[in-house]
């Protein structure tokens, strides 16, 4: 079994590949919920969701983000209405926000809300949440903090950060889900999303790093030189005081990395690294570079 520790885009892709050879059962993927949030009444947790609709076959592979093809009728109305969300949410992906907010308002946990809509929606991956309690990532700027959405999806990361800050200051333990399946992985695989926003949480989740200690772990960096494939890992990485870019990515997970992956551009030299190609700009590419990954999992 393989095990995955996921944010929300470039992970994703190379699980599109690693599904290419590996049967649903034999994956767990650990999701960040350091981005999760309450939005009209509904429960949004981008990273689980994108991890669903990729497994369930429902995910836009244009963005990585939401249901193809949705329509976003309630968004619309809102708006209509004075009411300006955090994000465009569409109606179908809205329905299964509302319903997650639903079943934690019965009293369900994360871990088993993800379950059931796992169940639900067609995805036989197990897709853990990387925690039950709120870990909630934070953007510091002039004058205050912005929860993570405000700062990158409503400013578009446009407003300058000066740090990051999780709410509350002390981590969450990790479900015993997740630290189950760490243990008992023949390898786990750190897929390249952003360190320090994605994969940092999960990190910081009680049991993670003493698990990945014990573990077989690969992981892929998510930067060509100094800038990222995707996102702002690169202007995170900076304000928290980390070179950005593949050497700042392998000091952060120099601690229980066994294989660090870079792409066959980078001119960064990380001594023992495994040299590929990490630009999964296509469902062949994401293919090649997980049959690289189980490849060094099975040596």
């Amino acid at each position: 079994m393989i095990a995955v520790l996921s944010g929300g885009t470039g992970t994703p892709k190379l699980l599109r590949g690693l599904r290419r050879h590996l049967d649903d059962a034999d994956l767990a993927v650990v999701v960040n919920t350091g981005e999760d949030c309450w939005v009209s009444g509904g429960h949004l947790s981008p990273d689980v969701d994108t991890v669903l609709y990729l497994c369930g076959g429902l995910l836009d592979e244009q963005t990585w983000w939401g249901i193809a093809g949705d329509t976003f009728a309630c968004h619309e109305a809102l708006r209509s209405l004075g009411e300006e969300e955090v994000v465009r949410i569409g109606d179908r992906d809205r329905a299964v926000q509302l319903l997650r907010g639903e079943l934690l308002r019965r009293g369900r946990t994360l871990t088993e809300a993800t379950e059931a809509l796992a169940g639900r929606l067609g995805a036989g991956v197990r897709v853990l949440p990387m925690a039950d309690e709120q870990y909630a990532t934070h953007v510091l700027v002039d004058g205050g903090r912005l929860h993570f959405q405000e700062w990158w999806v409503r400013h578009r990361g446009a407003v300058p950060p000066r740090g990051l800050a999780w709410e509350p200051a002390t981590p969450p333990p990790a479900t015993p889900a997740v630290l189950g399946a760490l243990r008992k992985a023949d390898a786990v695989v750190i897929g390249p999303s952003n360190p320090v926003t994605s994969i940092g949480p999960i990190l910081a989740c009680g049991g993670v790093r003493e698990a990945l200690g014990d573990a077989f772990v690969i992981a892929v960096s998510p930067f060509i030189g100094d800038e990222p494939i995707s996102g702002p890992a690169g202007a995170l990485m900076a304000v928290q005081g980390l070179e950005p870019g593949s050497r700042g990515v392998h000091a952060l997970y120099s601690d229980f990395c066994d294989v660090f992956v870079q792409d066959v551009r980078d001119p960064v030299e990380i001594p023992g690294a495994v040299r590929a190609d990490t630009l999964m700009t296509d469902a062949a590419k994401s293919e090649a570079l997980a049959e690289v990954v189980l490849d060094l999992a099975r040596r």
